[in-house]
């Protein structure tokens, strides 16, 4: 298993890098999401990688972040996702917007990538979203939200801790972050928070 990659940035095209670590060219598909937050050629990048190996290829696929490999990760893992359809998705989603997506049931906004259909994005929601309720995740902040804020503030809440749990992280972890932020804040910016706020723990 090939879990990250260091070198030097040699090659950038669309959906592809070449990173040489130690004088080897290591071939990475990527997203464009990845693709623009990495540095220019010749300088050193850092990418998280998964390698998918089948009878007649290996191919290796990186991201420049933890969240963005778990989001392909859990989409190669839905029947009729291949490599190509998750690529597609994570190039126009942020692994925030793509969790957003799962969480509140909007499997229409999954159909504007390439090669992805209705009936495979509505699949990917329900696949996905059937590894957290949302009443649990709502069971999980009632009592820390102060009781003024607890109607609007549990909603959005609850559709950030769900849209974290699909990205891998632990209900409790994420919960006890949420809980800890301002209510009035948008699902979108409590999401971001919580990514940053959690890096590390997946």
């Amino acid at each position: 298993m090939i879990y990250s990659l260091k070198g030097t940035l040699r090659v950038s095209e669309p959906n592809f890098v070449v990173v040489d670590v130690g004088g080897v060219g290591f071939g990475v598909k990527t997203t464009l999401t990845t693709l623009s937050r990495l540095p220019s050629i010749g300088e050193e990048v850092f990418l998280y990688t998964y390698l998918n190996v089948r009878e007649d290829a290996m191919d290796l696929y990186g991201f420049s972040e933890q969240s963005e490999l778990a989001c392909y990760r859990m989409l190669i893992g839905v029947n009729g996702v291949g490599p190509k359809a998750a690529l597609s998705i994570l190039s126009d989603h942020t692994p925030e917007q793509f969790a957003l997506c799962v969480a509140s049931g909007d499997a229409k906004s999954l159909t504007r990538s390439a090669g992805v259909g209705l009936k495979t994005a509505q699949r990917i929601v329900l696949e996905l979203k059937d590894k957290v309720s949302k009443e649990q995740v709502a069971d999980g902040v009632t009592g820390r939200m102060a009781p003024a804020s607890a109607g609007i503030a549990t909603g959005n809440a609850a559709e950030a801790i769900s849209a974290l749990v699909v990205l891998g992280y632990a209900q409790s972890e994420a919960a006890a972050f949420i809980a800890s932020m301002d209510p009035s804040a948008s699902v979108e910016d409590m999401i971001k928070a919580g990514l940053k706020g959690l890096a590390g723990n997946l």
